[in-house]
């Protein structure tokens, strides 16, 4: 419950007899060509209905605004300019704690104040750049959907996953409050109707199942007790998503960090790769090119319940006090 212990093994914490190896994703977005293939194949895989009614958002070439119970792989396009890209090239120099190395200095470089670009040095950085990055469950060392939801809906399988049993939820919406990501969402017809009506939509569209219940990626757990790969993976055209043990994918993650640190993208960062951080690591790590801000990740981001026990103590101090207070004052009433 919480980062409470430091790193752990979750399906170990999940008291599973036998398991695999913790499985999950390698998200580098520096080849991500935004195809949105991962969409498409993510909603034929599990049967996921569209999102509203198909209206244009204008936000870019991005209509499907971000992930929800029906969008469980979401790839965004961010523009950025010159300016931009310098400023997160310098704060890529800056960071500290996140798991990521150290740029080395590049051969041949006259050192910090040569010109980037110079023979010897790294390449010219484009003045304007598309960032896109397909988002997913996070699938975190200690979920606080998992840890607050009260009917046993959520589970954590064998393969250190977080999966939301359809016919358990009662669509309380407390994982939703409890994800600190904004990943877990109730399912609705895509209207302002209640979701026990059907409301009216664009097009022919059949009946919106699962209605009111808590929906997200489930790493396609159907797949994985087959010993395939993830929907999405399988078809990313680019490699962008790559699937496999969490422990070789964060050693992947590292390598290319360093890799793009020698060609002198210094803006180049991992995300979800710090086991110490608010959740205990994820599941789905990240290569970004800019702070996760700009993709609308939470800098710090920290499971609901990591607290808990110090409230617990501060609650029993102070029943104690009051426990106190009131024998002292019977006792001298007594008097």
């Amino acid at each position: 419950m919480g980062q409470l212990s430091g790193p752990s093994d979750p399906s170990v914490d999940a008291h599973w007899a036998t398991h695999e190896s913790r499985k999950g994703f390698f998200t580098d977005t520096s080849i991500c060509i935004g195809c949105k293939a991962c969409e498409v194949a993510c909603k034929e895989w599990n049967s996921n209905p569209r999102d509203g009614d198909l209206a244009l958002t204008g936000m870019s070439y991005d209509n499907t605004v971000a992930l929800g119970a029906s969008t469980w792989r979401h790839v965004a396009f961010i523009e950025q300019n010159s300016d931009r890209i310098a400023e997160a090239r310098e704060s890529g120099r800056m960071l500290v704690g996140l798991g990521m190395p150290a740029m080395p200095e590049p051969e041949g470089s006259g050192g910090a104040d040569q010109p980037v670009g110079t023979t010897g040095g790294p390449p010219d950085t484009p003045e304007f750049r598309w960032l896109m990055s397909s988002d997913v469950c996070k699938h975190c060392t200690h979920a606080g959907c998992l840890d607050v939801c009260p009917t046993g809906a959520l589970f954590r399988t064998e393969f250190g996953t977080v999966v939301i049993q359809d016919d358990v939820c009662n669509g309380c919406g407390t994982c939703v409050a409890g994800c600190p990501f904004g990943v877990v969402e109730r399912r609705a017809d895509g209207t302002a109707a209640p979701t026990t009506r059907s409301g009216e939509r664009k097009g022919e569209q059949p009946e919106v199942p699962k209605r009111g219940v808590a929906q997200k990626c489930t790493l396609c757990y159907d797949r994985l007790v087959d010993d395939e790969t993830p929907a999405c993976a399988k078809t990313c055209p680019t490699t962008s998503i790559k699937y496999g043990d969490h422990d070789d994918l964060v050693d992947d993650a590292h390598a290319r960090v360093r890799a793009l640190h020698d060609q002198g993208m210094t803006e180049a960062r991992l995300y979800g790769a710090n086991p110490n951080d608010g959740v205990g690591g994820t599941g789905s790590v990240f290569l970004l090119l800019d702070e996760p801000e700009v993709y609308g990740l939470p800098p710090d981001p920290r499971v609901c319940t990591a607290d808990l026990p110090a409230m617990y103590k501060r609650a029993g101090i102070a029943a104690a006090g009051m426990l106190a207070a009131a024998a002292l004052s019977f006792l001298r009433g007594g008097r």
